[in-house]
C-alpha cells in the first residue's frame, strides 16, 4: 500500500498536469485566434489591392482564397480547442476534487493518530487516570 504521503503527491502531480493542459489548451486559442484576426487583415488588404471582394469572382486573388482557407482552419480549430477546454476544466475539477478528499481523509487519519502517539495516554495510562 502507498503511504499517504506519496498517494498525495500523485493527487497534486495530477492536478498540476491538468491545470499544465489547460493552460495549453487556452493558449493555443488566444494564438489561433489572433493568427485568424491577423489573417483577416492580410485578406482584406488583399482584396483592396486587387479591388476584388467577391470570393466567387474569377479574378479573386489566390493569396485571399488561401488565407481565408486558413483562415476558416484557424477558426474550426479553435471551435475544437474549446470543447477540449471544457473537457479539461471538468477532468482538473475532478483530480482537485481527489486531491481534497486524499488531504482530508490524511487529515482526518492524523487527527485519530495524535491521541495514540501522546505519551503517558496510552490504555494503561487512562485506566491510571480513572482510579
Amino acid at each position: 500500500m502507498k503511504t499517504r504521503g506519496s498517494v498525495i503527491r500523485l493527487k497534486r502531480f495530477a492536478v498540476e498536469e491538468k491545470r499544465r493542459n489547460l493552460s495549453r489548451i487556452e493558449l493555443m486559442i488566444r494564438e489561433f485566434s489572433r493568427d485568424s484576426a491577423e489573417l483577416d487583415r492580410e485578406i482584406t488588404a488583399e482584396e483592396g489591392r486587387a479591388g476584388i471582394s467577391d470570393p466567387k469572382h474569377f479574378a479573386y486573388p489566390t493569396y485571399a482564397k488561401a488565407a481565408a482557407q486558413r483562415r476558416d482552419n484557424l477558426r474550426r480549430s479553435v471551435e475544437d480547442l474549446k470543447l477540449q477546454l471544457e473537457e479539461a476544466r471538468v477532468e482538473h475539477e475532478d483530480a482537485l476534487a481527489d486531491l481534497r478528499k486524499v488531504e482530508a481523509l490524511d487529515e482526518r487519519e492524523r487527527a485519530v493518530e495524535v491521541p495514540r502517539d501522546q505519551p503517558g495516554l496510552s490504555s494503561g495510562g487512562f485506566a491510571m487516570a480513572r482510579a
